[in-house]
């Protein structure tokens, strides 16, 4: 019983695996990397505000972070699609 569990779920991790894999598109890669990036954005602002007490110093580090790391993530995000390691 036990023994037919683990086939029955090792089948559907496969078939799951399957369907994740076809579902991942570059369009959800920019969604994830635009929804951490508004996350990271602010800390980065605050922090920035914090250490230098100026928000238009803040501001404008917080601006060029949030594009050159919304680039990174979605090239990291696509490289990580095609490693098969964990899946």
């Amino acid at each position: 019983m036990i023994v037919d569990q683990m086939i029955f779920n090792k089948k559907i991790a496969k078939q799951s695996f399957e369907e994740d894999k076809v579902s991942e598109k570059p369009v959800r890669s920019v969604a994830k990397a635009l929804s951490w990036r508004v996350v990271g954005t602010i800390d980065t602002l605050v922090v920035s505000y914090v250490l230098s007490g100026e928000i238009a110093l803040a501001a404008s580090i917080a601006s060029v972070d949030f594009l050159t790391k919304l680039v990174l993530y979605f090239f990291h995000e696509r490289v990580w699609n095609k490693v098969k390691w964990g899946k």
